[in-house]
């Protein structure tokens, strides 16, 4: 049986009604799977990765702008600190230069009696009829750099050893050659010398006869240390020098 439709819109308008029945259809399935409970958790676990990816760049985005303050601050007082370091490096370099030089200088002034003591104090002993022939030192003189005091690297700062607490060298040996005409007087000499507050150690080495200008004399040999003496030994006596 042969149809003929007379209403040309009217295939169209079912064709459309029909599309509008499939585009409901559609919605309806997404609306049953919005209501799947895997589907939300997914949904909700990415929302929150993604919120907590943000938040994380933001807070280390944070951090990295702290530490680059930080480092800047830390550069300029490393700079800082390195000029006062070197400043006060060459400072106590110049201060360990003059505390050796005091030392010397100290010693220096120390020891510049040392002879006249000596002498005085073997010219006072000595008895009548005995005389000297040589009086000599057999110790090695200090040199300079035996004069200067290490610096005490051991307290904090590294401070250097004061001039006061500058160990002096030890004092000088002697060898004193001399002829007496009685050994009596030799006794007595050794003794005056032991006596004396400047000398110590005093060592009879040896005796021999030996003929002086067709004399029989005995010929002695003494060694002896000297003795730096206490404070309270030394007198000293104001120098006045008047002038016209």
């Amino acid at each position: 049986m042969i149809e003929i439709n007379l209403l040309p819109g009217a295939g169209r308008k079912s064709r459309a009604r029909g599309t509008g029945r499939n585009f409901s259809a559609i919605l309806s399935d997404a609306s049953a799977s919005v209501r799947d409970p895997i589907l939300i958790g997914a949904i909700a676990a990415t929302a929150i990765a993604l919120l907590g990816t943000a938040g994380l760049f933001l807070t280390q985005r944070s951090r990295v702008g702290a530490l680059e303050t930080r480092e800047q601050a830390a550069v300029q007082d490393s700079t800082r600190y390195a000029t006062v370091i070197k400043s006060r490096r060459s400072a106590q370099a110049q201060r360990d230069s003059v505390v050796r030089q005091l030392n010397i200088i100290r010693s220096i002034d120390n020891d510049r009696y040392v002879w006249p003591h000596i002498l005085d104090e073997v010219s006072r002993a000595l008895p009548a009829y005995t005389w000297l022939v040589n009086v000599r030192q057999t110790s090695t003189p200090p040199t300079a750099a035996s004069l200067e005091a290490p610096a005490d690297t051991s307290k904090k700062g590294g401070a250097a050893a004061s001039p006061d607490t500058a160990v002096r060298p030890k004092g000088p040996t002697l060898r004193i050659i001399g002829n007496t005409v009685d050994i009596q007087a030799l006794t007595r000499f050794i003794r005056e010398l032991e006596q004396s507050p400047f000398l110590q150690n005093v060592q009879l080495q040896g005796t021999q006869g030996v003929n002086v200008e067709g004399q029989e004399l005995t010929q002695f040999t003494l060694d002896l240390d000297f003795e730096p003496p206490a404070a309270s030994a030394i007198r000293s006596v104001p120098v006045a020098i008047s002038v016209r």
